[in-house]
């Protein structure tokens, strides 16, 4: 499955235990008592840094924190007093003010962008329900600022949502309601969201008297919990993710749908999630302030030089001072009371010495270039020019160029040592294709019996699958054998355990119609095409029900219950009513996970043969799910039945009880068999990780696929080679992870004992997965861990969790001065992508949240090439010439002037 499903020690904010107390309580239509006793965040936004009061000592404030600028500041305010004045007063105070009017004019330009589109943001009009002189209610056009949390809204099609809403009805009598994220995640794939069937038939008006208990606001776009109260419903009805529409969404193919408010403005989950560009410093420019305070030293040694000296020759020629050239003591156009000339600014020996001291600061101030600052960001303005420029940084197949995101780390691409690089959609292109199938413990991967799919077929998937002509014959005419209804049942599993929602739409041939299958998961697209391309076409869904056109007649099955895919069980299934009134549990997910509940009484030779089945896949780098069955009595079906309402109903530990609900659910399954999909590699990925480790730079992969799918991936992109030793770590148990790092540390020390010489030196490459890594996280083994990692050549971790990706690359930050790169292209990536030195985003099938919590942004990884070893090369060396060059000018002027 995907990576992001990938198991986490840490539960998001909708996923930990919510009791009544901590539950937000929403009047549909009532927004005055809504906010009678808790006054909610109104749905104004404010994306703007600065207010026309606040602007100015806010932004100065932030322009001091970089500690040069105060040094200019003092020299400035030295330079006014009468007896320091070495410059005009004006002339001293001169650059730094054009350098921080500057910067001003910048910052306050890109505020009032961010002000005006704040402006049009909240002004956008949407229809509130409200009531009408006749005691009615109607929907009037009122501005997103002035919509409160328990409004009831509606929208129409095309049309963005004004705050995150719970759907109470829809356009289609089914209740679905279609919208596209695109605008929060980058996913254009169409999501469904379902509106209660309870509220489905009631007008808004009347819902007056219904309340709903959600959760606090958390940024958790995948994950909501809430109880809505009807009156003359003795239930509390079960709301969650699929029920809740977010801000920023579009509502698409669907004419109107009618929800409302829970949360607004700052509190919606768009803008908790709106974190902006992580804020790095560059590594060149932390070494320069060391260099900053070197130079402060020499420039106070300089000045007490002086001022000593100075002091020497004022004591030495105490009674000369008179006749002294450019000095004299007395002020001869001035007498005091006793007729003496009044002191010309003389205050003795020891202040003279203090003044000379400060003069000599302000005199040799150029030590320290104000200038270096603005050539700074003017190089790395023009450098960002070349690179987004780039013709081979440009993406010609998603027409996207390269973004830089964060100006102020561009010198740090030409000092990267070690990449962490996600797997699925950065080294793959994440288009999955369905290539094989084991049923019932027969296998059909060969490639010689598949032709593409035919057929006088009214139905056509979108995406075409090569079909392995043996499966055809055998679904056709096979019917009454067992082998033939164990295959039927397969691709009937394939067809009704997903959440896909069909868009049919007409072909090029008016006698046919192409479905284009929308979903989150790209293997469950692959899943459903490989099922319609064997006869079984699912050709439309709603909120209780799925046609399926198997073998060319259309069956309706009710979906009874649905166990979504979880990070713990690894796994989904459905509960489905079949024609013939039978009711059927299809699972699949993850072998490690299935095998643990199917019945191994039932067929041991199928499941052996299986499981060979699955290890050769995994060995070709396919990704492999394995499917099953049972089906379920009445009594069992009800049993379940009670428990699920049981559970969706709670507030309290709701996301636990489910998945206990599932558990005993899910058990004494029926092996019906397990699929292969091929994630291909994207061009140029081989060719570029070879340039890369011959740079010197290493290149870990964090995967969540298992570990045969990740070293055949390894193999094939060549990060992996057949003369490399590899040591395995792939415990199940806290004393088994110990003593395999104590192994493995013992192996590394024989392999370096034996090769001194760097030529000679058997290349070693570490395997671990995300079971080992959690023991080694909860205890004091990292230690262990970085010892064996840094002595090897490749890392490769699978089944990592999206936080233990982030704890990798901070083992080997906290650990190394080495500068470290992440990249990726996923939701599951971000964590890691903020963490390291540089993080950089693919623009590729799994939205764009890698992008936007990136530094930089690009097409493909064999990018990463041109980008590190060309203008990551140029970058630095440019940046470092420049600093030293205006160090040394500026140096020289110095000594030449206290020469």
């Amino acid at each position: 499955m995907a990576e992001d499903h990938g198991s986490s020690r840490h539960m998001s904010a909708s996923q930990k235990e919510l009791g009544d107390e901590d539950a937000r309580v929403v009047r549909v239509g009532d927004a005055a008592r809504t906010n009678e006793r808790l006054d909610f965040a109104g749905n104004a936004v404010r994306t703007a840094k600065y207010s026309p009061l606040t602007f100015l000592p806010r932004n100065l404030l932030e322009q001091f924190h970089r500690l040069a600028y105060v040094y200019f500041l003092v020299i400035a305010v030295l330079n006014q007093l009468p007896q320091l004045a070495v410059f005009g007063r004006g002339a001293s105070v001169m650059p730094l003010a054009f350098v921080l009017a500057v910067t001003a004019v910048k910052d306050a330009y890109e505020d009032w962008r961010r002000h005006r589109s704040d402006r049009a943001e909240n002004g956008r009009l949407a229809a509130v329900l409200s009531p009408d002189a006749a005691g009615g209610a109607q929907f009037l056009p009122t501005k997103w600022k002035h919509v409160r949390v328990g409004d009831v809204v509606r929208v129409v099609s095309d049309e963005s949502l004004p705050a995150d809403m719970v759907l109470l009805a829809t356009g289609e009598p089914t209740g679905v309601a279609y919208v596209q994220t695109l605008n929060l995640d980058g996913e254009s794939n169409l999501k469904t969201r379902y509106a209660k069937q309870e509220t489905l038939s009631t007008p808004p008006e009347r819902l007056a008297s219904a309340v709903i208990r959600c959760e606090r606001p958390n940024r958790n776009i995948y994950g909501f919990q809430a109880n809505l109260e009807l009156e003359g419903e003795s239930r509390r009805i079960p709301l969650g993710p699929s029920n809740i529409v977010l801000r920023g969404c579009e509502l698409k193919n669907t004419a109107w749908a009618v929800g409302v408010v829970v949360y607004a403005g700052r509190e919606t989950k768009a803008m908790l999630n709106n974190a902006g560009a992580p804020k790095k410093r560059s590594r060149l420019e932390t070494h320069m302030n060391r260099e900053t305070l070197f130079l402060s030293a020499i420039l106070v040694v300089l000045c007490t030089l002086v001022a000593a000296l100075s002091g020497v020759w004022l004591h030495t020629h105490e009674e000369e001072l008179e006749l002294a050239q450019f000095f004299h003591k007395k002020d001869y156009l001035k007498r005091d009371d006793n007729n003496d000339y009044e002191n010309y600014n003389y205050y003795g020996i020891a202040a003279q010495i203090v003044f000379i001291f400060l003069m000599a600061v302000i005199v040799f101030q150029i030590m320290i270039p104000i200038s270096l600052y603005i050539s700074m960001e003017l190089v790395r303005l023009g450098q960002a020019y070349f690179m987004i420029r780039d013709t081979k940084l440009f993406d010609e197949s998603s027409n996207t160029r390269f973004q830089c995101r964060a100006l102020n780390i561009n010198e740090d691409l030409g000092q990267i040592k070690c990449i962490f690089s996600d797997k699925t959609g950065t080294l793959t292109q994440n288009k999955m294709e369905f290539r094989c199938a084991n049923i019932d413990g027969v296998d059909y991967s060969d490639i010689a019996r598949q032709r593409p799919a035919e057929g006088d077929r009214i139905w056509a998937p979108k995406i075409s699958v090569n079909t392995d002509q043996e499966l055809v014959k055998l679904i056709r005419d096979g019917g009454d054998t067992e082998q033939g209804r164990q295959t039927r049942e397969f691709f009937l599993a394939l067809a009704t355990c997903n959440t896909i929602v069909p868009m049919v739409t007409d072909g090029p041939d008016p006698k046919k119609k192409v479905i284009d299958y929308q979903g989150e998961s790209p293997d469950e697209q692959a899943l459903v095409s490989a099922a319609a391309a064997y006869g079984f076409v699912l050709v439309e869904r709603t909120s209780g029900h799925i046609v399926i056109d198997v073998l060319g007649e259309k069956q309706r099955y009710d979906v009874l219950g649905l166990h979504e895919f979880d990070s713990d069980r690894k796994r989904m299934s459905v509960i489905i009513g079949c024609p013939d009134k039978s009711v059927k549990l299809f699972v699949k997910g993850a072998d490690s996970s299935m095998f643990e509940v199917i019945d191994k009484m039932l067929n041991s030779d199928v499941i052996q043969a299986t499981e060979k089945h699955l290890h050769s896949y995994s060995s070709l780098g396919l990704r492999t799910l394995v499917i099953g069955m049972r089906e379920l009595s009445q009594e069992e079906f009800q049993e379940w039945q009670m428990a699920y309402e049981k559970a969706s109903t709670a507030l309290l530990g709701r996301g636990n009880l489910l998945r206990g609900v599932a558990a005993d659910i899910e058990r004494n399954l029926r092996l019906l068999g397990a699929s292969g999909i091929e994630d291909k590699l994207q061009d140029g990925v081989p060719e570029a990780i070879e340039k890369l480790r011959e740079a010197g730079i290493k290149v870990w992969v964090l995967t969540g696929d298992k570990q045969e799918t990740a070293i055949s991936i390894g193999y094939s992109c060549k990060l992996l080679t057949r003369d490399m030793t590899q040591i395995v770590i792939n415990s199940r148990s806290r004393d088994s992870c110990r003593r395999s790092l104590d192994d493995a540390i013992t192996m590394v020390n024989k392999y370096q004992s034996f090769s001194t010489d760097p030529q000679l030196r058997v290349p070693l490459a570490l395997i671990i997965d995300g079971n080992s890594l959690v023991y080694i996280f909860d205890t004091d083994w990292e230690e262990k861990l970085f010892e064996i990692a840094i002595a090897c050549d490749v890392v490769l971790c699978c089944r990592v969790a999206p936080l233990q990706k982030a704890g990798i690359v901070d083992l080997i930050k906290k650990r190394t001065s080495d500068m470290t790169l992440a990249i990726g292209d996923g939701a599951n990536d971000v964590s890691m992508i903020q963490m390291a030195d540089v993080g950089i985003g693919i623009s590729g099938q799994e939205g764009r949240q890698a992008v936007m919590a990136s530094d930089f942004a690009m097409g493909q990884f064999r990018f990463l090439v041109p980008l590190l070893l060309v203008h990551g090369h140029w970058n630095y060396q440019r940046m470092a010439y420049m600093i030293l060059y205006n160090f040394y000018r500026n140096a020289t002027f110095v000594f030449v002037l206290f020469w």
